[in-house]
């Protein structure tokens, strides 16, 4: 190679390192929603020894507040924002985790890309599927790295599962059967609030302006205008496991039935029936029941894998093949070394290893969208009483 070339190559190559983000360079973290899963995540990127938490915002004092504290034991001095767009004007972030209530998740994730921030972002990654199609267009557009917190996409467990179904051992899979059982049937009412709350910004984006409401803002989940409600909330985690155990993509249609609310102000049902179908000619039954009785952590969500060959159980811990036949016992067993609670720590670990490589991370956005759009046409179905059919975005 002629000494000129040599030398003209070895500069590009130079600017080309200063340009990107370096690997040992600490990674600035704003946190946008420091209520008790935010603060928990953020907590959980604090193990990261080359992290930083530089900033944290929320509109309800105590939250803030807690956060900041949380922080500063993890050895970071965070600033505190009101505003997340003054947050975002921070040239010193470098990625965000978004852990508001979910009808502020479209907006907040459009705002950080065009500030040029990676973003980690708690599901359901959207309230509707019109918002969904708009973030997974922008992801296409954009450069920047965007993980949605599903953790199952990083977990062990559920990459190992993957895997025994691509071998084929299950035989063909028709079915997939679900459920998730708990109970909030019995919780009181919250009437008061700990701090003030800046309500007008927490509402946020929505069109309806309303009295401020402690219960809602304590629950938000489980009220419609905010929220898809409790199988919105977990039908995400589930219907993503699913997908990722399945190989599988958008559904092409999805049919519900729920019972009415029983908690007192809800108006979103906690017993609801999901019955989604698949071009990849299978459907997925889901069962959630939060008026049943509690279960422990470990036992309270199943997935059944239904093939011609074996089934497949698989839950939070463990998962369990069972050959025909032989249904006594399993044939294949794994235990999870580390257990679904560290599931979390591997997303988080993936999605800074992406930041710092620019790979792409386990769940991007188009993946969050695929498994809250099952949920939204669920409730879709329940509202208009009829099977929903999609055809938008497959592709």
């Amino acid at each position: 190679m002629q000494r000129r070339t040599f030398v003209s190559l070895s500069a590009t190559a130079l600017w080309a390192q200063a340009q990107s983000p370096s690997a040992a360079e600490p990674v600035r973290l704003g946190v946008i929603g420091s209520g008790g899963r935010g603060t928990f995540v953020m907590s959980v990127f604090q193990k990261d020894a080359a992290l930083q938490v530089g900033a944290i915002c929320d509109v309800y004092e105590p939250n803030l507040e807690r956060a900041l504290s949380v922080a500063s034991k993890g050895g970071s001095s965070a600033k505190a924002y009101r505003n997340y767009k003054q947050l975002l004007e921070d040239k010193s972030i470098r990625a965000v985790l978004i852990a508001t209530p979910e009808h502020w998740h479209a907006r907040m994730v459009l705002d950080a890309l065009a500030a040029g921030k990676d973003v980690y972002v708690e599901k359901p990654l959207c309230r509707t599927p019109e918002e969904g199609l708009a973030l997974v267009e922008a992801e296409k557009r954009t450069k920047q790295i965007i993980q949605v917190g599903m953790q199952r996409r990083s977990y062990d467990l559920y990459i190992d599962g993957a895997k025994v179904v691509r071998s084929g051992q299950l035989g063909n899979v028709r079915m997939v059967r679900a459920w998730w059982l708990n109970n909030y049937v019995g919780g009181q009412k919250v009437t008061k609030l700990d701090g003030p709350l800046d309500w007008e910004q927490w509402q946020g984006p929505l069109e309806r302006r309303t009295a401020m409401n402690p219960d809602v803002f304590r629950h938000w989940r489980n009220y419609r205008e905010y929220a898809g409600g409790i199988v919105a909330d977990q039908g995400a985690h589930v219907f993503d496991g699913i997908h990722l155990l399945m190989g599988a993509g958008y559904p092409a249609a999805v049919t519900a039935a729920a019972g009415k609310p029983h908690r007192e102000g809800f108006d979103t049902p906690e017993s609801v029936v999901v019955t989604a179908e698949y071009p990849e000619d299978f459907i997925a039954v889901f069962t959630i029941n939060y008026a049943a009785m509690k279960y422990q952590s470990r036992n309270d969500q199943l997935n059944h894998l239904d093939g011609d060959k074996a089934r497949m159980d698989i839950g939070r811990e463990t998962y369990r093949v069972f050959a025909q036949g032989q249904e006594d016992s399993p044939v294949l067993e794994k235990k999870s070394a580390r257990g679904f609670g560290y599931a979390t720590d591997l997303h988080v670990q993936n999605f800074l290893h992406c930041v710092r490589t620019r790979e792409k991370p386990t769940a991007p956005m188009a993946l969050g969208f695929q498994a809250t759009l099952v949920a939204q046409l669920a409730n879709r179905s329940l509202a208009e009483g009829r099977r929903m059919v999609w055809k938008a975005g497959r592709g």
